[in-house]
């Protein structure tokens, strides 16, 4: 089987590895489609250091080709068409014994799975052997439009965490693909929802979407924006889906009392912000931090996106075929597109 393997900053290559071989309580997946991240973006270009060679990618979408006979084949046939998540989990600390495998203390991307040549998620190989408990169906949409079930596993539990009622205001601070994802799992909330972003195609897209109000922050102020959409109330919720730092200062300043502001990104470069401690005291608001996702937000992605709830067609940039994958990530890394995908079936 062929796998794209990072040997290094802005160095990929496609090697070829055995078939790995099906045992025990396994399935063995074809790779059929997988979305290239800002995670892997950020190891091909440096931010991210790991220990090279690694196999990224984790937006996988793929289908069934062989099962251990210890698989519940009540549950599990050749043929099923499936996205693969929430592995990287140890699955035995407190956290993920608890119900939050998002959180777990051990969280690795690092991993060595079985029968691949090189530690990393695994995602750019055309096979992978995994555990039938990392495996959610999907039916009725393509496999590019499937693997990105992942990112919407992260919105949906960004989106509880935030607790979402009925008639609150929400803001969302970046209308990236995670910001109009949040925009959609808002919406199906009951929220209004304000987007603000600086690129109006993006903006225009957020509308077509359903967003009620949207704000160019180059153009106008945010904040007096939302003071008057919500009639000097605030915003219940503020999702800032952003890397800067900054941002969350003015995130915070969005809020109504008892308002929520919810971190969603990663903050690359990691600065430190400052905030009233005592304004938090008095408004009673909150600062939520969220990441990653569980098996149950995985299992309601994947079937939000197979019945249709949330349309991730907007969001597929390009796709390309694997042995084209540096390609994509060139592509992916100059910061215009929401999702590039490595469409395995290309040239199959």
């Amino acid at each position: 089987m062929k796998v794209a393997v990072f040997n290094g900053v802005k160095d990929i290559q496609i090697e070829e590895a055995p078939l790995p071989q099906v045992y025990g309580a396994h399935i063995l997946i074809k790779v059929n489609a997988c979305a290239i991240c800002t995670w892997e973006q950020r190891v091909y270009t440096g931010v991210k250091e790991v220990v090279f060679p690694f196999i990224g990618g984790h937006e996988i979408a793929g289908e069934v080709v062989a099962i251990g006979e210890g698989v519940n084949d009540r549950i599990w046939e050749i043929g099923d068409q499936v996205v693969y998540g929430t592995n990287l989990a140890c699955g035995d600390c407190y956290q993920c014994k608890s119900g939050n495998e998002q959180n777990c203390y051990n969280f690795d991307h690092s991993k060595q799975l079985p029968g691949l040549p090189h530690k990393g998620m695994g995602g750019f190989s055309e096979y992978l052997l995994v555990e039938p408990k990392h495996l959610f169906k999907y039916w009725n949409v393509s496999a590019i439009e499937a693997s990105l079930s992942e990112p919407l596993s992260c919105v949906i539990h960004s989106c509880e965490t935030a607790d979402i009622s009925y008639g609150d205001t929400v803001v969302i601070i970046g209308c990236g693909i995670m910001g109009l994802l949040h925009l959609q799992v808002a919406l199906k909330s009951g929220a209004s929802v304000i987007v603000s972003d600086p690129q109006e195609e993006r903006l225009e897209l957020a509308k077509t979407l359903g967003a009620h109000h949207t704000v160019n922050p180059s153009k106008e102020n945010l904040e007096v924006a939302v003071d008057e959409i919500t009639q000097q109330i605030g915003a219940q919720v503020v999702f800032d889906t952003t890397p800067i730092a900054a941002i969350v200062e003015q995130g915070l300043a969005l809020l109504a009392n008892n308002g929520k502001l919810v971190l969603y990104s990663s903050f690359y470069p990691d600065k430190p912000v400052t905030f009233s401690p005592d304004t938090i005291h008095k408004t009673a608001s909150q600062i939520q931090g969220t990441a990653n996702s569980n098996s149950r937000d995985f299992m309601r992605a994947a079937k939000m996106i197979s019945e249709g709830i949330v349309d991730m067609t907007p969001f597929i940039s390009q796709t390309y075929g694997l042995e084209a994958i540096q390609t994509g990530l060139e592509s992916a890394i100059i910061g215009d597109k929401y999702r590039v995908v490595i469409n395995f079936m290309e040239g199959r």
